[in-house]
């Protein structure tokens, strides 16, 4: 999909277009340009949200999608970043909440559905990698976000919409648990 050109509801606004706008910041960088600069980061961190290449692509890309309407809006070039991380975030979290929604449905209507196991023994990485996938999914993005993506507890709690107490009280749970996870194995 291209992100040269993009519908904000009622106009189409291209980057030239955006470029060309006098308001400065954000505006002047253009989308393009921001898209070259923040999307690999974006995959890895939503790669490790997910632990799948091909959902977590998905989740860039709606990300960059859905920021490119609101990109006309946006005032300062620094809270770019962090507004692209919260949305990559909020749409795994969305995701997990419809594939609960449909698992559910599944159960009720009589069928299993299919789970693909790998084999068990991949070595220190794939274990620890399996022991992440396990956690609920609110740790695993606090321990993502303050370890993986680096960020300090206050941008972490901004990302994740809660406090730093909280964001602290999910990396310790998330911590805890990926120990008894990997040692039992």
């Amino acid at each position: 999909m291209r992100l040269d050109a993009c519908a904000t509801g009622r106009e189409a606004v291209s980057v030239a277009d955006v470029e060309a706008r006098p308001e400065g910041g954000v505006h002047q960088a253009g989308l393009a340009e921001l898209y070259v600069r923040h999307q690999p980061a974006a995959l890895r961190l939503a790669y490790m949200l997910t632990g799948h290449r091909e959902l977590a692509e998905d989740l860039v890309q709606d990300a960059f999608v859905k920021l490119a309407g609101r990109f006309v809006h946006l005032r300062k070039a620094e809270a770019f970043e962090t507004y692209l991380k919260r949305m990559i975030v909020n749409l795994f979290l969305s995701h997990l909440r419809r594939r609960k929604v449909e698992r559910a449905y599944v159960q009720r209507e009589g069928g299993e559905p299919g789970t693909a196991q790998g084999p068990s023994d991949l070595g220190e990485r794939d274990e620890m990698w399996r022991a992440l996938a396990g956690l609920p999914e609110r740790q695993r993005a606090a321990l993502v976000l303050r370890y993986y993506e680096d960020l300090p507890e206050r941008e972490a709690a901004a990302v994740l919409r809660c406090s730093t107490a909280a964001v602290r009280s999910l990396v310790a749970r998330g911590m805890e648990t990926l120990r008894g996870l990997v040692v039992r194995r």
